[in-house]
C-alpha cells in the first residue's frame, strides 16, 4: 500500500448510516508530512405507541421511509446520537450527504478501493512516521495511536440497534446504490461483501518492513503489499484497531444474517521482513 507523504441515529427514523459508517472506521488514507525517527540497533529497546400489538404469531411489516433521501440528514443526526456516548461520533454526524458519501464508500471497500474521498472527515491529523532501525524502515508502531480514537468509536456502537435500523430503513441506502448505476443490485450484499474484505485482514504481529518509493511508502512483505487498498488501510491501524474493528464486523455480519460459516476468521500473521 502506498503510504502519502505530504497530504493527512426513537421511532421510526431514516437510519441505516450506521453499520457502513462504522465500516469506514479506519480505512482512509494516512495523511501529514512523512517523518522518520531514528532507534538504537536492535537489542535496545426504548416501543411504538398508538395501535396494539399483532398477535405474537404475525410478523409486523417493517415501516417504509418516507423522508426524501436528499433530505435525510438532520433525521440521522438528531435520531442517531444514542448509538455512542462518544463526543467524535456527534461530529461525524454534522457531515452532510452522509447517505450517498457512505454507500460509495462501501462499494469502493467491496471493490477492495479506497473510500478516501468519501470519508475525508475520518482520516487522522496526526503526521504517519517511519522508524529507521540499523538502516531499515519499518512502520512506526507510535503511528497506529492515531487510529485508536477511531477505532474505539466503532467499538462502542450499540451492535443490536445499529443493524435493527439498517434493516428498517435500508430503502434510503438501496436508493443511493441506484444512482451509483446498480440499478438492480441488493445493497445489503454489497454491505456484507465489504465486511467480509475487511475480516480477512490479518492481524499482523511485529515490525513491518517498508520501502520507499516516489511520494510513497511500500511494505516488504509480499503477502501484505499485495492485500487491496482497502485492507491495507485497516492492517496499518495496528494489529490492537484491527482486532477491534473486525470483533464488531462479525457482530454485525451475524444479526444480518450472515452464517459464521461463511465469515473469514481472524488470522495472526508474523512478518517475514527479509
Amino acid at each position: 500500500m502506498r503510504e502519502n507523504r505530504g497530504s493527512s441515529k426513537g421511532k421510526w427514523i431514516t437510519l441505516s448510516i450506521i453499520v457502513i459508517l462504522a465500516i469506514g472506521l479506519g480505512i482512509y488514507f494516512f495523511s501529514g508530512p512523512k517523518q522518520v525517527k531514528e532507534l538504537p540497533p536492535v537489542g535496545q529497546e426504548p416501543k411504538p405507541e398508538g395501535k396494539p400489538e399483532a398477535p405474537p404469531e404475525v410478523a409486523r411489516p417493517l415501516p417504509e421511509v418516507r423522508i426524501p433521501l436528499g433530505e435525510s440528514d438532520d433525521s440521522i443526526r438528531k435520531k442517531a446520537l444514542d448509538l455512542s456516548a462518544k463526543p467524535l461520533w456527534q461530529q461525524w454526524l454534522l457531515n452532510t450527504n452522509l447517505i450517498r458519501r457512505i454507500t460509495a464508500a462501501v462499494v469502493n471497500i467491496a471493490e477492495g478501493k479506497t473510500p478516501r474521498k468519501h470519508l475525508g472527515f475520518l482520516g487522522p491529523h496526526v503526521p504517519f512516521t517511519a522508524l529507521k532501525k540499523d538502516e531499515k524502515l519499518y512502520l512506526d508502531p507510535h503511528s497506529y495511536g492515531r487510529y485508536n480514537l477511531l477505532a474505539d468509536v466503532f467499538a462502542s456502537l450499540d451492535t443490536t440497534k445499529t443493524v435493527g435500523l439498517f434493516k428498517e430503513f435500508n430503502p434510503l441506502f438501496q436508493e443511493a446504490y441506484r444512482e451509483l448505476g446498480y440499478p438492480q443490485g441488493d445493497f445489503q450484499v454489497i454491505l456484507i461483501q465489504a465486511m467480509k474484505e475487511l475480516l480477512k485482514v490479518p492481524v499482523v504481529e511485529g515490525e513491518v518492513l517498508v520501502k520507499e518509493a516516489v511520494a510513497s511508502y511500500w511494505m516488504v512483505d509480499d503477502p501484505l503489499e499485495d492485500l487491496s487498498d482497502a485492507q491495507k488501510h485497516l492492517l496499518r491501524m495496528g494489529p490492537q484497531n484491527t482486532r477491534k474493528i473486525q470483533k464488531k464486523l462479525q457482530e454485525m455480519a451475524l444479526l444480518l444474517g450472515v452464517p459464521e460459516s461463511q465469515l473469514p476468521k481472524t488470522k495472526v500473521y508474523v512478518p517475514k521482513n527479509e
